[in-house]
């Protein structure tokens, strides 16, 4: 098939998932067409059977907000006009859901059938489209485009009773490519970095507010003030860096702690890592902590959101109530000290990782899905 493919090109998880799901697509022979800003974060250069089609926005003095969203239009229509695209499949409903359907339906004008395919992540769902002067267009677009998936029960769960959605909603979870994200040998990049062997605390977010990063700072604090030879390592950037940096300064950690930045080849940085800790106030399925235990590391995690459908607390990891620094100070401390309760765990977050969530396991789901909603649109025209 020649699949078009639209995401935002940013370091987080729907641009990540998007990004590796073409790349797997056209692994298997598929035609890949991104569509996008700005070429997609995790896709570093163009391969075959992957194209980027950059969407570029003029700046006229009469509007103060450039109309993105009908620049994306346009090319969306220019693309499937002349590359002969089967499909859309756009990652995150607004804009991308929203331009998606008005190119359809301008195509539709000409004779062309191409579905639309919409793919729900999160925020766009449990933050961004429960703003009042988004809902409507959230709702209508997910309503309009021809299939629609959610990465989680909870985001299904939610996307119909925030928006009273009845249509059919497919779960196909997200994924990580196992033969990247796996247990691997770094002891001299772990001794560089912890010459005296502590252990490792890593966090690998966007550092949005909602991701909680300035108590991943605090867990780390308590866990110095005890006496516990750890290191932390905090992953991405975002507006809340600057916090987190501050309060590691305030509380005399800072030396301990290293900001890395974003980084691509994350999966070296998780096969040192002890114990990955994530406290995020939203996540509907949780991405970087798949990452972490497809390296073999436990989670600690918020029982929040689709969190649950991911890590099994007491066996893969824990979940901890929302904000609750003790609760995660003292599961973290527990993996720490425990190395039987460590290797259990690291063995069946590995175990489930590469179980339920490889590539090759979801991938054909996302195929199969195309075809069902290609079939159902074309017997329709």
């Amino acid at each position: 098939m020649k699949i078009g493919i639209t995401c935002y090109p940013v370091y987080g998880g729907s641009g990540v998932v998007a990004t590796e799901l073409g790349k797997a697509l056209a692994r298997r022979g598929h035609r890949i067409h991104f569509i996008a800003y700005s070429l997609p974060f995790r896709l570093d250069h163009v391969t075959e059977n992957i194209s980027f089609h950059e969407v570029r926005v003029n700046a006229y003095p009469l509007f103060e907000y450039p109309p993105y969203s009908l620049a994306l239009t346009s090319t969306m229509v220019d693309v499937v006009r002349y590359e002969q695209l089967d499909l859309l499949h756009v990652h995150y409903a607004i804009p991308h859901a929203t331009s998606a359907v008005l190119a359809r339906q301008i195509l539709e004008r000409e004779g062309l059938h191409v579905p639309v395919v919409t793919t729900l992540h999160g925020t766009d769902i449990t933050i961004v489209g429960q703003d009042p002067s988004f809902a409507p267009v959230v709702k209508y677009s997910i309503n309009e485009s021809d299939g629609v998936t959610a990465v989680s029960d909870y985001l299904r769960q939610e996307t119909r009773e925030h928006f009273g959605i009845e249509r059919d909603i497919e779960v196909i979870p997200n994924f990580i490519d196992t033969s990247r994200f796996r247990p691997a040998n770094k002891e001299h990049f772990k001794r560089a970095l912890c010459p005296n062997g502590e252990k490792v605390l890593v966090h690998v977010s966007n550092f949005r507010p909602i991701k909680h990063a300035p108590e991943v700072v605090q867990v780390f604090h308590r866990l110095r003030e005890e006496g516990h030879a750890v290191k932390l390592l905090l992953v991405g950037d975002g507006p809340d860096r600057a916090t987190a940096e501050h309060l590691a300064r305030r509380l005399g950690v800072y030396e301990d702690v290293r900001f890395l930045g974003k980084q691509d080849p994350v999966e070296e940085i998780l096969s040192i890592a002890d114990v990955f800790l994530m406290p995020s106030g939203s996540e509907t399925f949780g991405l970087a902590a798949l990452e972490a235990m497809g390296c073999g590391v436990p989670v600690v995690c918020s029982h929040i959101g689709g969190l649950p459908e991911l890590v099994i607390d007491g066996e893969t990891g824990f979940l901890c109530p929302l904000g609750d620094i003790e609760a995660f100070t003292d599961r973290t401390r527990r993996l720490l000290v425990d190395e039987e309760l460590h290797r259990r765990m690291a063995e069946a977050s590995l175990a489930r990782a590469h179980g339920l969530f490889d590539v090759d396991r979801i991938v054909p789901q996302y195929e199969a899905y195309y075809e069902t909603v290609r079939a159902r649109v074309l017997a329709q025209a």
